[in-house]
């Protein structure tokens, strides 16, 4: 065979793999994500998430008082040099190959253009975030990783209630009930917004898409947990949340604790290692 033919051949086998690639789920994460080198950990996830807040200049944001327009913005935000480009990176690493979404970035579409700031909520990343952080910590093809909370919250209500009775594996987290079950680092916590706003555990499973917000539990303390989240005022903050005495984030009679954030599921995720 002379040379022409093997690199035709070469060539062919390439465009070959690169389209196996693109038909695979997780074809764009890197190996040691997408095929875990290591047990999904707790303490990965953790790591993970805080990394991310770091490189967003470490902002707390912890109620109403931070919207003031006389404070100054987070210090790097989703439209400038250096975060527009790492929310890319969650879109495109947190999503499954062939979803939309995941060439979008912080102020770019799927075609690469410029979207303008009145439509950032069509645009919110905070479960691409999630999702993101997920995947690099090892969770695998278990996870079910998706653009909106909704999506994973019904797959984790349908996991703690009916997937024993149809056989099917479950994915790697467990929806609980915020008023008995108190979140551990490296679970999920999440709330409902705008027309969800007043959503309840008991109004699980919704089975179509509601606006919510998730973020992960690193710290736990006898009152609160230290949270962090994407896409809160346009960058990854850490929230300081108050708790029970019980360690619940509801009262036994399923009155909330944090007025600011309607609280209404615990997703408790299945680590691998603690």
């Amino acid at each position: 065979m002379n040379t022409a033919a093997r690199r035709a051949l070469g060539l062919v086998a390439l465009l070959a793999a690169l389209a196996g690639c693109a038909m695979r789920p997780d074809a764009h994460a890197p190996p040691f994500a997408n095929k875990p080198y290591a047990a999904f950990s707790r303490s990965a996830a953790i790591g993970v998430a805080e990394g991310e807040w770091r490189y967003w200049g470490s902002p707390v944001i912890d109620g109403p008082a931070d919207d003031d327009p006389a404070l100054p913005p987070p210090a790097l935000q989703e439209r400038d040099n250096a975060g527009w480009q790492e929310v890319g990176l969650y879109w495109w690493i947190g999503m499954n190959a062939g979803r939309p979404e995941d060439r979008w970035t912080g102020k770019h579409d799927a075609a690469g253009r410029v979207f303008p700031r009145a439509v950032n909520g069509r645009y919110a990343w905070s479960a691409a975030f999630i999702s993101y952080v997920m995947r690099m910590a090892g969770a695998g093809p278990d996870f079910p990783y998706a653009p909106d909370h909704a999506q994973y919250i019904d797959a984790a209500w349908r996991a703690a209630h009916d997937a024993t009775a149809h056989g099917a594996k479950p994915p790697e987290l467990r929806a609980e009930n915020p008023a008995t079950h108190a979140p551990a680092p490296g679970d999920l916590i999440c709330a409902g917004r705008a027309s969800a706003a007043h959503i309840t555990y008991a109004d699980l499973p919704r089975r179509a898409y509601f606006p919510a917000h998730c973020a992960i539990v690193v710290v736990a303390t006898p009152t609160e947990l230290s949270i962090i989240g994407g896409n809160v005022d346009d960058t990854v903050a850490l929230t300081h949340v108050p708790l029970t005495a019980r360690g619940t984030l509801l009262h036994r009679d399923g009155t909330i604790v944090d007025p600011r954030y309607d609280w209404f599921v615990v997703l408790r995720v299945l680590y691998r290692r603690d």
